[in-house]
């Protein structure tokens, strides 16, 4: 997938996570949060050895799982 897949994947997201989440954050910062959580669901994966589709689909769920996981660190970083 192209760069451009990647931010539009990323933003969808981080979209999602944020519903997911119940994130009471903006709109904004829950889209920089799924461009970071897809940068982190790909390295997860990757380091994990978990085989990705290389679909639109199997690239969106790596993205949820990885903003999901990083908004949820985000948010305990935040309250410590």
């Amino acid at each position: 997938m192209g760069v451009v897949s990647w931010i539009v994947i990323g933003l969808l997201a981080g979209w999602l996570a944020g519903r997911i989440t119940n994130s009471p954050r903006g709109l904004l910062r829950n889209l920089a949060v799924g461009l970071a959580g897809a940068l982190l669901g790909g390295f997860l994966a990757q380091r994990l050895g978990i085989a990705v589709a290389p679909t639109f689909w199997g690239e969106l769920v790596t993205a949820i799982v990885g903003a999901v996981i990083f908004l949820g660190l985000w948010q305990a970083i935040r309250q410590a």
